[in-house]
């Protein structure tokens, strides 16, 4: 999977989600003012993230770093090379 179909995979899962219009999907939108987010949406973010890609990331530190929509895109795609990098 490229970066870019990892972006639209986020990006729609997100979207579905939370019920949000696929035009406000940018990079530059943040979570919570922009996009309208609360923190209780977050634990569904999460769950949403990694039922969409298959691997936990709720223990993760860099996850409380995250404030936009680009801060995801950049989370998820380190993680899917970090997973990748691991011998089988």
């Amino acid at each position: 999977m490229t970066n870019l179909e990892i972006i639209g995979r986020i990006d729609r899962s997100i979207a579905e989600e939370f019920e949000i219009d696929m035009e406000e999907m940018k990079p530059e939108k943040t979570l919570f003012q922009d996009l309208g987010l609360d923190s209780l949406d977050i634990v569904d973010l999460v769950i949403v993230l990694e039922t969409a890609f298959g691997f936990k990331i709720r223990e993760e530190e860099g996850i409380r770093k995250i404030r936009t929509l680009g801060d995801i895109h950049s989370f998820v795609i380190q993680k899917k090379d970090e997973l990748e990098s691991i011998p089988r």
